[in-house]
C-alpha cells in the first residue's frame, strides 16, 4: 500500500476551509485514478502531549507507490493539487510513502 498524508496548518477563515474542503476539495479527490480509500481527521489533531499545529490531516490510500504516483500525475490528481490554492490559507504539508500492515 501507499498513502499520501495532507497536514493542512490552520487556515484563516476554518469554516470556510471545511465547507470547500468537504463539498469540494474530497469530491475532486475521489476522481483520482487508483484512489483505494480517503480518510480526514475529526476533531481537533493532537499530540500525546498538546494540541497539534494542524487543522485537519487527510489520507489518501492506494495499493502501490506506482499508482499514487500515476494517479498524482493524472489530470484529476492535477486538479486536486491545484485546488488547494483556492481553501488552504495557511497552507500544508503534504507526504507520500508506503505501507505496511503489521
Amino acid at each position: 500500500m501507499a498513502k499520501v498524508v495532507v497536514l493542512y496548518n490552520p487556515p484563516a477563515d476554518p469554516a470556510a476551509f471545511d465547507a470547500y474542503y468537504e463539498s469540494r476539495h474530497i469530491p475532486l479527490a475521489r476522481r483520482i485514478p487508483g484512489v483505494q480509500a480517503i480518510e480526514i481527521s475529526t476533531g481537533p489533531v493532537a499530540t500525546p502531549n498538546s494540541p497539534a499545529p494542524y487543522h485537519v490531516v487527510g489520507m489518501l490510500t492506494f495499493d502501490s507507490m506506482a499508482a499514487l504516483q500515476s494517479g498524482l500525475a493524472s489530470p484529476e490528481g492535477q486538479a486536486t493539487a491545484a485546488d488547494l490554492a483556492n481553501f488552504a490559507s495557511g497552507g500544508a504539508t503534504i507526504l507520500l510513502f508506503e505501507s505496511k500492515s503489521l
